[in-house]
């Protein structure tokens, strides 16, 4: 890169890999991928600021003066792809530059977005915006910026460290089936790996074909309670009245099963058997997790695949691996964050608690007081 491209901290790099929409990010434990803050790719947008007789270096320290100059240039810079291409890049840079904690993302099928978990731009539809908007409108827009820039980030929640299980309590999973599945014209559906390196066919989003595939994962849940039951000191209850733990919509309830450890500072787990068929699980105090969180033909799904998280979430919560935060920051959120018990990765989540009751809510924020290394590893039962 030349020095066109020094007008931000770091060096410039490329986008980070493509997130799947609708999952979680679980990133190993060993290999964190760095956070893209300086993306290159806006040379030509500096060459053109030369030529309007404006210093590049300026706007790029300056987001407020930039907007007002995207919107008075915003013709010329539709008229030229390649240079509407560059002037993204570097307002995209410009917004990374206001918070520390701000950065780029993308996500698989959708242009790449820039910004914070509570906020997030998009960039070619803000230089389409800018072009168009009256002053009134830019007015609003530059002080939900400066509001936003003006945030102090969080401070990151503390990851749980998980307390391992001697191998004689080891789970094993059960045997799932190994069931083809075939479409209209009797060709086989290699599920996994329907579309290969490519993206989804398009008339596949919302369809979904052979949920039977998932039955086993009522085994999968099955195997996880019985091994609950018989390495933890654990109270069971199988009660339609355990469900209304879940905070998300639930149809066709199979089997609702509550697994509470019999230590205060413990996360219970409630299980959720659906005819769908799939399994809910709630955690602790305000999350609930939905297996498989997508069964469409797109999002391509298997059984081992969502076995796999099912199993990595109870057995991670079991052993202390799972914490929870709320309220977080001023726009009270709620946040979990989750290390494998087998310290392979972690994962986290946060956001806007939705249409949660406020009785639960307040409970919820009495109780994560107690909790706030994270929820204890569950006590073992004697032999």
């Amino acid at each position: 890169m030349g020095s066109a491209e020094e007008l931000f901290e770091g060096n410039p790099t490329g986008l980070p890999e493509p997130m799947a929409r609708g999952s979680a990010t679980y990133r190993l434990a060993s290999d964190p991928a760095p956070p893209v803050r300086h993306l290159g790719g806006y040379e030509r947008f500096v060459e053109f600021c030369t030529g309007q007789g404006v210093e590049a270096g300026e706007l790029a320290a300056d987001p407020i003066r930039l907007f007002r100059f995207l919107r008075d240039v915003g013709q010329d810079i539709a008229d030229d792809a390649a240079l509407k291409h560059a002037a993204g890049v570097f307002a995209g840079n410009a917004l990374a530059s206001a918070r520390p904690d701000a950065e780029w993302t993308a996500y698989e099928g959708a242009p790449a977005m820039v910004g914070t978990e509570d906020l997030r731009f998009e960039v070619d539809r803000l230089l389409d915006a800018l072009r168009e908007v009256d002053e009134a409108a830019l007015q609003g827009f530059i002080a939900k910026v400066s509001e936003w820039s003006g945030d102090q980030p969080d401070p990151p929640m503390m990851q749980p460290q998980p307390k391992s299980l001697p191998a004689a309590r080891a789970y094993v999973r059960p045997t799932l089936p190994e069931d083809r599945y075939y479409a209209e014209d009797g060709t086989a559906i290699p599920y996994g790996r329907r579309w290969g390196d490519g993206p989804p066919d398009p008339d596949s989003y919302s369809v979904d074909s052979h949920t039977e595939r998932f039955a086993g994962l009522h085994l999968v849940a099955r195997a996880l309670i019985d091994h609950l039951v018989a390495v933890y000191d654990v109270e069971v209850r199988e009660d339609n009245a355990v469900a209304a733990d879940l905070l998300v919509d639930v149809r066709d309830v199979v089997a609702p099963i509550k697994v509470t450890p019999r230590a205060s500072g413990a996360a219970p787990l409630t299980f959720v058997l659906t005819g769908y068929p799939g399994v809910v699980v709630h955690a602790g105090m305000l999350h609930s997790f939905p297996f498989p969180v997508c069964g469409c033909d797109a999002c391509d799904e298997t059984v081992l695949t969502e076995a796999d998280r099912l199993e990595r979430l109870v057995l991670s919560v079991a052993a202390g691996g799972y914490a929870e935060r709320y309220p977080v920051g001023r726009r009270r959120w709620r946040e979990y964050a989750l290390t494998a018990f087998d310290g392979s990765g972690a994962e986290s989540g946060k956001g806007e608690p939705g249409p949660i009751d406020e009785a639960i809510l307040h409970k919820a924020e009495i109780r994560l007081r107690d909790v706030q290394g994270g929820w204890a590893p569950w006590p073992l039962r004697q032999r």
